[in-house]
């Protein structure tokens, strides 16, 4: 094998080395996370029925959420890399011989748009924050889910066209500042077995030998023996074909790639954070792509609107506009009319309704040729950092005022289970910093403003790339909307939380 000398490489590093070229290096990642899945399951069908002294959504809803957003943004999509959801994929392709192909209609980010709304409506109308058992049991729905499409297609659908928690992964670890890049261009040209993305692993063993280029080819040519057997690695999940790989959308960051190729010329490498999003050609001009890079930001703000005070006025308003009240409509029924307006109006037709017709003013300010599908997809990447900073200023409120919340809880679970080594009383008094703090308020503000800044920054510099002279006709529209997602964000975060789960419609 070559010997990594990328100074840029986090593989030299050995124990990531040997996460990621040992056979089951991602395997144990996945065990931890695995066992805290199994232990939320457990505790949220047998734990405390409040959810503040329930590890299952306690864990999942203030500890997990605030620690993605930390990672994402100084590692990359490592959730991903030890996701125990995508353990299913080993069992399911050694019970079905030949998966079928992903249906061609639903290849595209449609279907993950759609879950991720799903689950963040469900998330607020049945407040599950507020609820150990379907916490539990939407663990367990990710768990089947997976296994089921996995063992029917061939491909990773479930990671790359469904899951909510990967397709959320996806989008912000755009702006992550790691990427898997390939070491020797050269090398991939002259690789005749591609294993990057069709694996090592066969059932019986397979042995070819490649000319490899040395030093790019100065040094000449070398033979590489290489053999397929059922030691082998699948090839990456997802598809991505690692010379050609430009972002981190739909990068699970796995490994496979590296574990598969057998000339050590794949790196999980450092890059600029966010390099993707100035860079040309590196997302397809899809509307799906840039509906989900805009979407990520509005339905971030829907979200946390749910958290305020306002929010009830709004939903009884909405449900008196509607007549709903004087008809005497069950509350459970006003209340999923009511919120799923608030939820398709924010979250889905606002965005689309802004995003076309700044398309189309850009367009029309400019005089240019391009097409409204490649004049959005310009300006879509600018979208990630701002959505990226209201995501963290909201899960980082939950983390920082609940961060030591998890001692106590789990203290109380192991008192509940007979085990009294660490004391008889949990101290109850952890938590984290009050709900004021100032602190609290800093890292908000500090998320908005950065992610703003960030956003306008890379907006106007598409602008000049693509428009030239136009710059600023081309910008204006864009940067109207993401000021304005600025502002109603920092009014969001400025009022005080709401306790949900009150009596409404009464």
């Amino acid at each position: 094998m070559r010997t990594t000398t990328n100074k840029r490489d986090l593989l030299r590093w050995p124990v990531l080395r040997w996460i990621g070229q040992h056979r089951y290096g991602r395997l144990y990642l996945q065990i931890p996370f695995l066992l805290a899945a199994l232990l939320l399951i457990y505790d949220g069908f047998t734990g405390p029925s409040n959810a503040a002294r329930n590890l299952s959504t306690v864990g999942a809803w203030v500890h997990y959420r605030g620690i993605v957003v930390l990672v994402l943004l100084l590692a990359g999509n490592i959730i991903c890399m030890g996701c125990p959801f995508t353990l299913p994929r080993t069992l399911a392709k050694k019970l079905s011989l030949r998966g079928r192909r992903w249906p061609r209609f639903l290849r595209n980010k449609w279907l993950a748009v759609a879950s991720l709304f799903l689950l963040l409506f469900l998330y607020e109308y049945l407040d599950m924050w507020a609820s150990p058992a379907l916490t539990a049991w939407l663990v367990v729905a990710y768990f089947v889910a997976s296994f089921v499409l996995e063992a029917f297609f061939k491909e990773s659908a479930f990671c790359k066209y469904v899951c909510p928690i990967g397709t959320f992964n996806f989008a912000f670890s755009t702006a992550s500042p790691t990427q898997i890049e390939v070491k020797d261009p050269q090398v991939c040209k002259t690789c005749v077995g591609k294993e990057c993305i069709n694996g090592s692993y066969a059932a019986a063993s397979v042995v070819r030998v490649d000319q490899i280029p040395i030093n790019g080819g100065a040094g000449g040519m070398a033979e590489k023996r290489i053999e397929h057997n059922r030691r082998g690695t699948l090839g990456c999940g997802t598809e991505l074909f690692a010379p050609q790989i430009k972002s981190n959308m739909d990068c699970t960051l796995c490994l496979d790639c590296v574990r598969a190729c057998p000339h050590d010329n794949i790196g999980w490498m450092r890059r600029t954070p966010g390099r993707e999003l100035g860079q040309r050609g590196a997302w397809p001009a899809r509307w799906d792509i840039s509906f989900l890079a805009i979407f990520v930001g509005f339905i971030g703000i829907v979200n946390a609107f749910g958290m305020i005070p306002p929010v009830y006025d709004l939903l009884q308003s909405i449900a008196s506009f509607l007549g709903m009240s004087a008809e005497r409509w069950s509350p459970a029924l006003i209340e999923f009319i009511a919120l799923g307006a608030i939820f398709v109006l924010g979250g889905l037709l606002i965005p689309a309704v802004l995003t076309l017709g700044a398309g189309w003013m850009t367009r029309t300010l400019t005089g240019r040729r391009h097409s409204l599908r490649h004049t959005v997809a310009h300006f879509a990447p600018a979208f990630i950092p701002l959505a990226l900073g209201i995501w963290t200023a909201h899960y980082m409120f939950h983390f920082l005022i609940g961060i030591w919340t998890v001692v106590p809880i789990t203290h109380n679970f192991l008192l509940e289970h007979g085990i009294t080594a660490f004391g008889t009383r949990p101290d109850w008094s952890l938590g984290g910093l009050p709900v004021d703090s100032p602190l609290v308020g800093l890292v908000q503000t500090v998320a908005l403003m950065g992610g703003f800044l960030w956003s306008m920054i890379l907006a106007n510099r598409i602008s000049t790339r693509e428009y030239g002279r136009d710059a600023v006709p081309a910008l204006f529209a864009w940067a109207l909307i993401l000021l304005g997602m600025a502002l109603v964000s920092l009014w969001i975060f400025s009022e005080p939380m709401e306790m949900r789960g009150t009596i409404l419609f009464d």
